[in-house]
């Protein structure tokens, strides 16, 4: 069996959509691979198949050097073929050991890993993407950035980030409504990190009270908190985001539910109207893909999104929900309208998530690295 080596800061505990990725990757990768994984402490809880050799994870500058430290040591001990970065934080260290053994060096990038604007980041690692032996994208428009940074398209291969397709919950709709006192208003649904980019404040400011004019007993919820370990997080909290929606009288219309996970996060995906991603279009913050929507789609709930970055990967217009242009906040309320009024069919909408299983993506991952 061949030797990889994947090196990444993403990973459980940390809990993202990012760190769940890359706990499918570790062990999808393991079916056809002998995986070792430089990953934070704690990581060896959560990986099934692939043997974990912890490093720290804060501060950064730590992580960093532990993680190089130990990737060096044990590209020089195992000789793994192929070594791989689970984002482009940690590509410098992956093609440094690979290049160190004699490996070949891949990175699966995620879009803000390759616009980040802070100096060092620029300087030191950007260049290096370009020397890689390959790159994985997570989506059309994260491929369209390593392009720019001088990734020849024959080093390029758009890979999905995956899905689990759950069996639905009859009870769940009821249950967490009655938990919540939605009773049978319309729900709006918000899940993710609340950065600026995701435009959850300009939503409740902008989009909220023109839906609320034809809906006045919609309620959004949201799921979720400020980030702390991002690469780059501009961050809106909670306490802004209820500043702005009581600034635009809808403060009544707004939930906040904080962190939810396991079958919490399912039920909410159940029991809620439409899904809201209204992510804004930034210089050198791009939304990369958009797990949130597809995650949202395999539990048949439909998503509003602006078309931004790689989210026109993440929803299919007419099947899975609707794409508006950015900014277009009127074509976002009305869009929203429309889907509670006449909801999509569910089979169609979890058919599409069907594309984006985990065993799917397994199988484009080990093709992208044979």
């Amino acid at each position: 069996m061949k030797r990889l080596l994947l090196v990444t800061r993403n990973f459980p505990p940390l809990w993202g959509g990012m760190e769940r990725l890359n706990q499918h990757l570790a062990d999808e990768l393991a079916l056809e691979y002998d995986v070792r994984l430089i990953a934070p402490e704690g990581a060896e809880a959560f990986s099934y198949r692939a043997r974990v050799v912890p490093v720290s994870l804060r501060p950064l500058s730590r992580f960093l050097l532990s993680a190089a430290w130990n990737t060096l040591r044990e590209a020089r001990r195992w000789k793994p073929e192929v070594v791989l970065a689970g984002s482009g934080l940690t590509a410098p260290i992956a093609l440094c050991a690979a290049r160190y053994c004699g490996a070949r060096a891949f990175a699966y990038t995620h879009g803000l890993d390759l616009t980040a604007a802070h100096p060092v980041y620029r300087a030191a690692w950007l260049p290096c993407f370009k020397w890689l032996d390959g790159i994985i994208a997570n989506s059309r428009a994260t491929a369209g950035l390593a392009g720019k940074l001088g990734v020849r398209a024959e080093r390029l291969q758009i890979v999905h980030p995956g899905v689990e397709i759950p069996a639905l919950d009859s009870g769940a709709r009821a249950r967490f409504r009655s938990m919540h006192g939605l009773g049978n208003r319309p729900v709006l649904l918000s899940v993710g990190r609340l950065t600026t980019r995701k435009g959850l404040l300009e939503f409740v400011r902008d989009v909220l009270p023109r839906i609320t004019a034809d809906r006045p007993d919609a309620r959004l919820v949201v799921i979720g908190d400020a980030p702390t370990d991002s690469l780059h997080a501009r961050v809106q909290t909670p306490e802004m985001i209820q500043t702005a929606a009581l600034a635009s009288g809808v403060a009544g219309n707004v939930v906040f539910l904080g962190r939810r996970f396991g079958r919490e996060l399912a039920d909410a995906y159940e029991a809620a109207d439409v899904h809201v991603f209204p992510v804004r279009t930034l210089l050198n913050d791009p939304e990369g893909f958009g797990m949130v929507a597809i995650e949202a789609a395999a539990h048949g709930l439909p998503t509003v999104a602006y078309s931004s970055g790689g989210i026109v990967d993440a929803v299919a217009p007419g099947k899975s929900g609707l794409l508006v242009a950015p900014d277009d906040e009127e074509g976002f309320a009305t869009s929203v309208t429309k889907l509670l009024a006449a909801p999509p069919d569910l089979a169609a909408i979890r058919g599409f998530a069907e594309g984006f299983a985990w065993d799917k993506f397994g199988s484009a991952i080990r093709a992208s690295l044979a």
